[in-house]
């Protein structure tokens, strides 16, 4: 069973900068690609951005394009999003979850003055 753990998040004001972690485990991370989506009060979930299982590949959401960074340790067995130049609409609980969809628990991000 898919194991995934979200962690980082936490209330910032706008124009700050947080990272978010993943530990993922009991399944083949390192071959695996990853995505972060989010998910604010009322909508439904929104992709964020992906990463390739080795690291050649990444996109992401328009919104967020050269504010946000995603990242992967294979070795470790992580997963992370560097969030800089947050904004109020960034405030989601974000999530972690491979291409089937799977998610861990969420972490909040609350970007608030």
């Amino acid at each position: 069973e898919v194991h995934l753990v979200e962690s980082g998040g936490g209330l910032v004001q706008p124009g700050g900068s947080l990272r978010l972690s993943c530990a993922a485990s009991a399944f083949s991370f390192n071959s695996r690609t990853m995505k972060w989506v989010r998910q604010s009060p009322g909508k439904g979930l929104e992709w964020v951005a992906t990463i390739s299982s080795g690291s050649d590949y990444t996109a992401y959401v328009d919104s967020v394009k050269g504010r946000f960074t995603i990242s992967r340790d294979n070795a470790k067995n992580m997963l992370f999003l560097q969030m800089n130049s947050l904004k109020l609409d960034d405030t989601a609980v974000y999530y972690c979850t491979t291409t089937f969809g799977e998610r861990g628990q969420g972490t909040q991000v609350t970007v608030s003055s």
